[in-house]
């Protein structure tokens, strides 16, 4: 089928309106199909280092790299030093000499044994910690370094060996100390929004460069994220699965948040096309206005260096994100 027929009106020239250019560094190549080597592609992404969100994080950042604490790389929150990595990325920020000293700064906060917590080890036994609890923020740190080119440096190899080496393949995931909070409210036994951003990050992966060991883990994640429905990981009292409300209203960015909309993102960019996702993809068609145009449910407008979009008005992030999903999926 011609995928835009699902859609009640075309948005794709205002995502192409160069008066934002990063949602057109996106939408040129996964709306266009134009490649990162494209004179157009590398048009927007030279403008977008000048638009007002990358500028105000990049003019926030620390002469040594980092952003508000040097020890602490995570508070405070959708500010500090890997939140403003993370968001760079997601706006298609190009690596710079900048970028860099940030990425170089994370660093400082892996362990030997190649997991990343969110504060300076003090002792040669806190760089030696092995601690198997925050498989989120371990995801996003793997999401920017992928974008920025870091897939081969060996600190980036470690931490995928770690990630591949405390997953749970019998009960999928990734366990979390938060999480569940009450474990008679969920089906899943380990971190289920973690373990989206996870999924996330491993699809930012060359195909041809996953080993075997990440492409079981992906089809195991695949299958876990299907089994719950996406959103509907949440148990009620009678043993029914309950959706999870927070996952229907769609937001950008999530920082360690997810929605339904992001993990139909990440499933289409593997390739899943499977009538489990059927309702998950009701959900994204319908949220859609006459105009042809998604509205912004969630932010953190605010709390970040730069707001992006308005809360409940018509949003090109979330515009963008729905058509390069429902492109992927409907296209033959």
């Amino acid at each position: 089928m011609a995928w835009k027929s699902v859609l009640k009106a075309d948005p794709t020239e205002w995502l192409l309106e160069p008066v934002d250019p990063s949602v057109r560094f996106w939408a040129l190549q996964d709306l266009e199909d134009k490649g990162p080597d494209h004179p157009e592609v590398q048009e927007a992404q030279d403008a977008l280092m000048a638009s007002a969100p990358v500028r105000a994080i990049l003019e926030a950042q620390q002469t040594e790299g980092h952003w508000v604490h040097r020890e602490d790389m995570y508070l405070p929150k959708y500010r500090a030093t890997t939140h403003s990595l993370l968001i760079l990325a997601e706006l298609g920020a190009k690596r710079t000499l900048a970028v860099e000293r940030g990425l170089e700064h994370v660093f400082e906060f892996q362990r030997d044994s190649g997991h990343f917590l969110t504060q300076l080890p003090k002792t040669a036994k806190g760089k030696a910690s092995v601690v198997k609890d925050g498989c989120c923020l371990d995801a996003n740190v793997l999401y920017y370094m992928a974008h920025f080119g870091y897939l081969e440096d060996p600190r980036v190899v470690r931490l995928l060996d770690f990630i591949v080496d405390y997953h749970s393949m019998e009960e999928a995931g990734w366990k979390c100390r938060a999480f569940p909070i009450d474990p008679d409210s969920v089906f899943p036994v380990n971190c289920y929004m973690g373990a989206a951003k996870t999924l996330r990050a491993l699809s930012m992966i060359p195909p041809r460069r996953r080993s075997p060991e990440i492409e079981a883990i992906i089809e195991r994640e695949v299958e876990n994220v299907l089994e719950n429905g996406i959103y509907r990981y949440l148990r009620n009292p009678d043993g029914t699965r309950k959706d999870k409300a927070g996952w229907m209203r769609f937001g950008f960015p999530l920082f360690y948040q997810s929605d339904a909309l992001e993990v139909l993102e990440t499933l289409t960019r593997l390739g899943v096309k499977d009538d489990r996702t059927d309702d998950a993809l009701r959900l994204v068609l319908d949220a859609q206005g006459d105009d042809g145009s998604w509205p912004l449910k969630h932010t953190f407008n605010g709390k970040m260096w730069a707001d992006i979009d308005v809360k409940h008005q018509p949003s090109k992030w979330i515009t963008l994100r729905a058509m390069r999903t429902l492109r992927r999926y409907y296209s033959e």
